[in-house]
């Protein structure tokens, strides 16, 4: 990618979280992610190009020295910091403003820096070969997957119900979704098949930000934010049939709906459940008690378990992300008191903000300090920032992607694993295709600013009473779960066919 040579039309419109817009390049396995700012300050931008640098600086190092360390090298991508012809990023925004969703477009996109993080796209991954099917890649926004236990939880419905499920009544009372997600967290990382398997099913019935499907690039399958539109599941099942029809002996040579939706989520839990390469494999149950890992909100029927233990495999991306999202170990009702005691400290000492590495550097000293935190709280200052650290990793966990790209394999190809970063996975139940060679990767690793932290105890506490109010109820007007989805493949699994003979 020759910098000095950019062109607009060269890149699209890939989609933009709260801080950062994508764009991907039409040819080359890259994104480019670019800084946003509020709208209102569109014509004298809020930091210096040097302050933009640092800013996505921050996030490469964050990145590669605490949450590799964390999650695992094999699971992050990095990227690089590049410095972007200023033309070249006026003529980008101007491209893709007509492409970007309504209610996003109170930010704009930083066209004065120049500044931006280069990424591989793993939705077109570089392993694909352009000849054959396009792969398929799949985005989960998994949210916190255990309860809390901390003695400073002072409502006792923050150790049943999980964080996601009230906030998703919190969501559907303030009008930000027309119906609540079935889906619950502490299912998918449960370890459980069975429930892993429902977990996603719910994903796909209300994807919410939770769940966005790529085919060769393309997102094929993603929910609107506000909108009341099913989701078009005809329209995924079109996309899917031909990575599932192949060499399964159906009646007739039709899969059913059904059939395809099972053998899509089982090969996606399979992979979420696969090591990923290296490390040991064994499986760890839940240690903290079986009260953590069941969410009083959850539609799942623990009788349903018949087979399969709770846990997962030491070496999965689900075990290494829930392992750094319990870093958490006070909730933020115990760390606010921390935090004011670290935020006194710095109001009477303010140099001392550099010391204790607030703002960074998130190299190998920052980590060791959250590593090496005491066990007991001594009242000094390092303990309260060792917690604070420790909590800001821990909702990075919490609010991270998980991308699974899978490559489908031919039964001509040979068993041969090829890249390191290419393993074959094949469906669980037997040896006939679908095969894929797939990878497993950790996305969205910002670091969480320290002074957002009052504004995540505010939060806490208007999702907490609002649950509370309404006794986990929705309120009148919200629009009832999907049912009809899955209803309507297993209906058509019913239908009797006559043939002929």
């Amino acid at each position: 990618m020759e910098l000095d040579k950019m062109d607009e039309n060269d890149w699209k419109y890939h989609g933009e979280g709260n801080k950062s817009l994508v764009v991907s390049h039409v040819q080359l396995s890259r994104v480019l992610r670019l800084l946003k700012y509020p709208a209102e300050d569109s014509e004298n931008p809020p930091q210096t190009v040097e302050q933009a640098f640092r800013q996505i600086q921050n996030i490469v190092d964050f990145s590669s020295n605490v949450m590799s360390s964390l999650l695992g090298e094999k699971f992050i991508h990095s990227g690089e910091v590049v410095k972007l012809p200023l033309e070249f990023v006026r003529q980008l925004s101007i491209k893709v403003q007509h492409q970007r969703p309504a209610w996003r477009c109170e930010k704009v996109m930083d066209i004065y820096s120049g500044c931006a993080l280069c990424l591989p796209n793993l939705t077109s991954p570089a392993l694909h070969q352009p000849t054959h099917t396009p792969p398929l890649c799949i985005e989960i926004k998994p949210k916190c997957g255990f309860l809390p236990s901390s003695k400073h939880v002072s409502k006792d419905i923050k150790t049943k119900v999980c964080r996601f499920c009230m906030h998703q009544h919190y969501k559907v009372a303030g009008g930000k979704w027309k119906r609540r997600s079935l889906y619950c967290p502490l299912d998918l990382f449960s370890g459980n098949r069975q429930r892993m398997h429902f977990a996603i099913r719910h994903l796909i019935e209300e994807p919410q930000n939770n769940l966005k499907i790529f085919k060769g690039g393309q997102c094929i399958y993603s929910s609107k934010e506000g909108s009341d539109d099913a989701m078009d599941l005809t329209s995924l099942l079109h996309h899917l049939r031909p990575y599932f029809q192949h060499g399964n002996i159906r009646i007739n040579s039709h899969m059913t709906s059904k059939a395809v939706l099972n053998d899509f989520i089982q090969v996606l839990v399979n992979a979420l459940l696969s090591g990923g390469g290296g490390g040991d494999g064994g499986v760890v149950t839940d240690r903290q008690g079986e009260g953590r890992s069941f969410c009083e909100a959850s539609v799942f029927n623990k009788e349903r378990i018949r087979h399969g233990s709770q846990g997962l495999p030491s070496d999965s991306v689900l075990f290494r992300t829930l392992q750094t999202q319990m870093l958490d170990t006070l909730d933020i009702e115990g760390l606010y008191p921390l935090f004011r005691r670290v935020e006194q400290h710095l109001q009477d000492f303010p140099k001392e903000r550099t010391r204790l590495q607030m703002d960074g550097p998130y190299n190998e000293a920052f980590l060791e300090k959250l590593q090496k935190c005491p066990t007991e709280d001594d009242g000094s200052v390092e303990y309260a920032v060792a917690k604070v650290h420790q909590y800001r990793v821990a909702m990075t966990a919490k609010d991270c992607s998980i991308m699974v790209t899978l490559v489908p394999r031919s039964e001509e190809e040979e068993d041969d694993e090829g890249l390191s970063s290419q393993r074959w996975l094949r469906d669980f139940l037997s040896s006939r295709p679908p095969a894929f060679s797939y990878s497993v990767s950790i996305l969205d690793l910002d670091p969480k600013p320290f002074d957002s932290i009052p504004r995540q105890l505010r939060l806490d506490q208007k999702i907490v009473s609002c649950y509370l109010r309404t006794g986990g109820a929705l309120p009148k007007g919200s629009m009832p779960p999907h049912s009809g989805i899955f209803a309507a493949a297993e209906r058509e699994d019913c239908t009797l066919l006559f043939h002929p003979v």
